[in-house]
């Protein structure tokens, strides 16, 4: 489907006539297909969508770098395009940033039935003064090495270093999506937390070192309606590890009744 320009990939299951919609949003650098049994438990009685966001899985990339702003205005455009007037939104890491995004917004072209998040992002990491040392010194390290003349005397030996910078999901991101990374990891949303009123539901991994059990206690500190159930001996892919627990979690939270 086209929105705004961009070929978008996504898939609906469930019947037709559902009286309730759950939309999923993506964790950073997956595809939409590693959330299928997130849809399969509860699809029996949920229409689900399922879509990869611009610069993730089959879906054309942005033309610039996008904020989380960006990709939440992206969100409502899809929504609209769908016609879905009413739905749950279930976001997975970077998916749950831009939810949060959303409950804080005035205005919305669609409701914010109740909201699942999942190992969410959104908080950011306190520095200690080493690590911050350790950024400035990185920051004048690349700035020297990425300088013309010194590049220009070393081109394979800095460009292999710099490949090596950074984590697997900025290593392996595009030039854009490096930016969006960028973009995303260096805002906090905890200001933005007491503005969610919808219903919430947090499930984490106590094992998470991606986005850490702590976040997940603020969120839920800070969060009016939010309440957190912990699915012990996972990390940052909770729902994968253990997801007849996740679905039974889901099903309770959605009041669904019976076996998926």
């Amino acid at each position: 489907m086209d929105i705004n320009g961009l070929d978008i990939n996504y898939k609906i299951s469930g019947p037709e006539d559902a009286a309730h919609t759950m939309v999923i949003l993506q964790g950073w650098g997956t595809g939409m297909e590693i959330y299928d049994s997130v849809a399969a438990a509860v699809n029996d009685r949920y229409r689900v969508v399922q879509f990869d966001l611009p610069g993730f899985g089959a879906s054309d990339e942005p033309r610039e770098p996008w904020n989380v702003d960006a990709y939440a205005d992206f969100f409502c455009s899809f929504m609209e395009a769908l016609g879905i007037k009413r739905a749950v939104l279930l976001g997975h890491s970077y998916g749950g940033r831009v939810i949060i995004k959303l409950a804080a917004k005035d205005s919305l072209p669609f409701e914010i039935e109740k909201i699942v998040l999942v190992d969410s992002a959104g908080v950011m990491p306190e520095r200690s003064a080493s690590q911050k040392f350790k950024v400035r010194l990185y920051k004048i390290k690349r700035t020297f090495l990425m300088s013309k003349p010194v590049h220009a005397m070393f081109p394979e030996v800095i460009d292999y270093w710099m490949s090596k910078q950074g984590s697997e999901d900025y290593r392996n991101a595009s030039p854009i999506m490096k930016r969006c990374l960028v973009l995303a990891v260096n805002e906090d949303l905890q200001h933005l937390m007491p503005q969610v009123k919808q219903e919430t539901l947090l499930v984490w991994g106590d094992l998470d070192m991606d986005t850490p059990i702590s976040d997940a206690h603020k969120m839920e500190a800070k969060m009016p309606n939010a309440a957190l159930v912990v699915l012990e001996g996972t990390d940052h892919y909770s729902f994968l590890y253990k997801p007849v627990e996740f679905r039974n979690i889901l099903r309770a939270f959605l009041g669904i009744g019976g076996a998926a």
